[in-house]
């Protein structure tokens, strides 16, 4: 199993996700940090807008997914959301036990930090798995 998790695959869900990195943090912590935005608008709005991006990406040039793209897209969705809530829902209060000292705007740029981690490895398993998986 781990020998599979490692491959051609993840070196260009790795490039993929560094495109997507950087749009989506620039996003993500313009909303929160110059728009005003709270911390699940800023996240939320960073996934939706490169997760379109990634789907494409990721079924054409990292996974060379040939099925079928709604069923695809359907699965792809699924797996974006649950990551998401996982992610960001174990990064916030995690980061606020840890961090109960802190202001606020620390407390959840950095639970947005964490989330994206978390959100990283959740989503490699999930598109690798689930979305995109060989039929």
């Amino acid at each position: 199993m781990f020998k599979k998790l490692i491959d051609i695959k993840l070196a260009k869900f790795i490039i993929v996700g560094i495109i997507n990195t950087i749009v989506g943090t620039a996003i993500m912590f313009g909303l929160y940090n110059f728009a005003g935005c709270s911390y699940w608008v800023s996240s939320a709005a960073n996934y939706i807008l490169t997760s379109i991006l990634s789907f494409f990406l990721n079924k054409h040039f990292t996974f060379q997914h040939k099925g079928s793209t709604i069923k695809s897209a359907a699965r792809f969705t699924v797996n974006i959301a649950i990551c998401y809530l996982l992610a960001y829902g174990i990064a916030k209060p995690a980061v606020l036990c840890f961090l109960s000292g802190q202001p606020k705007a620390i407390q959840e740029n950095i639970a947005m930090l964490a989330g994206m981690c978390l959100f990283v490895g959740f989503n490699y398993l999930g598109q690798r798995f689930f979305a995109f998986k060989e039929e």
